[in-house]
């Protein structure tokens, strides 16, 4: 039988399986807090110089003349990260998504090739050592090379933790184990906001927001392999051995599973990795339309993010609130992408065309007024929008990949998604050309990426690619070889008349 019909004998979505994908995304509550981590500990508090901080020449000559004037532990009170050493704070931040960026690029790879457990354990392990690191590292310097190596492993295990919550389940369950990741996360930030009002000195903070990772790995070290990866990679008895032991968690042991055999990935120059996505042709244009779509989702949704920030108030609520905005979007879209006359592609095409047409209607409305429509609900509306398609581009994306390459797949994404937040700062700057020039660039983002969705295959429904092979004769692929197989047909019956 296909592995796909395995899943129906041993349960898409059994009680052990619920049990995995649960720890899975849980995990999901750690990722956010190492991300989030560098806005409370990098806080800027208030301060007071009584000389000319040029005259210093020296960390500890600024030390005995600079006065904090708020009750605030970060790094910047520590090191005196101020004036010329402001910079700092940002780097570190810049710093974690880089490694994000880089973790996306070589993790993904890695784990469609050596396993997605050994490759997502490892990660794990050395994110939880790097983050005590970080906590009690002495200088700057140490902070911030740690903050690197955190965000390298955290790139690492947000790819591959999403993939596991995807191929444990049944098909029909990837868009809401997939939403339900994305949800987690968004609970994350709110909850690391609620775990910084309560604990204040940095290094503490940083302590609690790293600890959870220890027992989240003695969890995971349980979990088996996924057995679609071991299926696409021809090792079809031990995928066999793991859809046994699932099903005889679950409740319903079968005696007599037998996958059908596939050639191991990799054989006649078929291989995982990234140039499979170049050289492939249906994954070489899926993939060029779908970094577009991460890049401009990340840049609409961080931009909206950092424009919607400028309030005053508690930095803790602030955070929280970042989160907690985000949560209306997700069952609003796991609503639609199930739906026959929605599904992936026109829900995704949707949500970003309403984002910027939101972010262009900003231009007509003042930005402060009493009534309910105004420039920040609007804004607000947009990074809704935007929260939206992100979450379904997540889950799209992993199925218009087959397995033997998903987490390729998922990665060149994830690194075009990171181009996009680290060019989002800089959108705001574009005010000084005009004031309504930052929107318009959103607009034309959000616009164009939801266009270029139409030009992709709809997957829902349709059963999963495993290897490239079956990527060819699977539903979603037909959409750009329709043409050339007609034009087959055709000269198949003018050769048998």
């Amino acid at each position: 039988m296909e592995i796909e019909e395995a899943y129906q004998v041993v349960g898409e979505f059994g009680h052990y399986q619920k049990r995995a994908v649960a720890v899975l995304i849980l995990i999901q509550v750690y990722m956010a807090g190492q991300s989030m981590l560098i806005v409370l500990v990098g806080a800027a508090p208030q301060y007071h110089l009584d000389q000319d901080v040029s005259r210093f020449s020296s960390h500890q000559e600024l030390s005995q003349h600079v006065t904090f004037t708020e009750d605030v532990d970060s790094i910047v009170t520590e090191w005196f990260l101020i004036q010329q050493q402001a910079y700092k704070v940002s780097l570190a931040g810049s710093l974690f998504f880089a490694g994000v960026l880089v973790g996306n690029i070589v993790f993904g790879p890695l784990s469609d090739r050596i396993g997605r457990k050994p490759i997502f354990l490892t990660a794990l392990f050395l994110e939880v050592i790097f983050g005590y690191v970080t906590a009690l590292a002495p200088t700057y310097e140490l902070f911030a090379f740690s903050r690197l190596l955190v965000g390298l492993m955290n790139g690492g295990i947000g790819l591959v933790c999403f993939v596991l919550t995807q191929e444990y389940v049944g098909k029909s369950y990837w868009a809401m184990t997939g939403t339900l990741s994305n949800m987690t996360f968004a609970v994350g930030i709110a909850l690391f906001g609620a775990l910084g009002y309560y604990i204040r000195p940095w290094r503490h903070l940083a302590t609690a927001a790293n600890s959870p990772g220890v027992l989240f790995f003695l969890l995971c070290v349980t979990l088996p392999e996924s057995p679609r990866w071991l299926y696409s990679q021809g090792r079809t008895e031990k995928a066999e051995e793991v859809l046994r032991y699932v099903a005889l968690r679950n409740g319903n042991p079968v005696g007599n599973l037998t996958l059908r055999r596939v050639c191991k990935a990799g054989r006649d120059g078929e291989g995982s990795g990234v140039m499979r996505l170049v050289t492939h042709p249906v994954l070489r244009w899926r993939t060029v339309v779908l970094m577009y779509i991460w890049y401009a989702c990340s840049l609409v949704y961080y931009g909206l993010t950092l424009g919607a920030s400028e309030t005053s108030g508690s930095r803790y609520v602030n955070v929280a609130m970042y989160g907690l905005v985000e949560l209306p979007a997700y069952p609003v879209c796991m609503y639609f992408i199930n739906k026959p006359w929605a599904g992936r592609k026109k829900s995704t095409a949707s949500f970003l065309c309403l984002a910027g047409i939101s972010c262009f209607c900003t231009i007509f409305f003042p930005e402060k007024t009493g009534v309910l429509l105004n420039a920040t609900s609007l804004a607000l509306l947009g990074k809704l929008m935007v929260s939206a398609a992100f979450n379904i581009v997540y889950v799209y994306t992993s199925e218009l990949y087959p397995t033997v390459i998903r987490n390729a797949g998922l990665g060149v994404c994830s690194m075009s998604c990171r181009v996009g937040g680290i060019l989002a700062p800089f959108v705001p700057s574009m005010r000084a050309i005009h004031s309504s020039m930052p929107f318009t660039v959103f607009c034309v983002s959000g616009l164009t990426a939801g266009g270029l969705s139409f030009l992709l295959p709809e997957t829902l429904n349709a059963p999963a690619a495993e290897t490239l092979d079956q990527l060819h004769s699977a539903p979603c692929g037909r959409v750009i070889h329709s043409k050339v197989r007609l034009y087959e047909d055709d000269q198949s019956k003018l050769n048998r008349k």
